[in-house]
């Protein structure tokens, strides 16, 4: 279970990370910031990285820091709302037309989000036990 665990915060991280270079093209796909500008200008999208970063950075030791475990959820869970917030009023379709890219993460973001909540829950909840 704690390999499981370890590289559920592997995946994160590399997910927040590596996602954020390749659909954001190293900061210069101007589209994602176009449609979130509060969220996801380039600082924002700079900020994933580092929340990605922190993930990657307790994967070995996360059962040392269970209460920033409740936080990452927390952050997960806000990125998830915002996520459908964003998605009720928002046409994902118009995005992808102008830029595949863009279209994709727009698309999936609050997804992976949602699940990494999940996940991050359940070591939180693992953790108190």
């Amino acid at each position: 279970m704690n390999n499981f665990i370890k590289k559920g915060f592997i995946i994160a991280g590399c997910t927040n990370v590596f996602a954020i270079l390749i659909l954001s093209r190293l900061f210069t796909n101007q589209t994602i910031n176009k449609y979130d500008t509060a969220v996801m200008s380039n600082f924002g999208l700079l900020m994933i990285i580092v929340w990605g970063l922190a993930y990657l950075s307790v994967s070995k030791n996360y059962y040392k820091v269970k209460w920033l475990i409740a936080v990452f959820a927390i952050e997960k869970l806000i990125y998830g709302i915002i996520w459908i917030q964003w998605r009720l009023s928002n046409n994902v379709t118009v995005i992808f037309e102008e830029d595949k890219m863009a279209g994709i993460f727009y698309a999936i973001y609050g997804i992976n989000d949602l699940l990494f909540f999940v996940f991050f829950s359940y070591v939180f909840v693992k953790l108190l036990k």
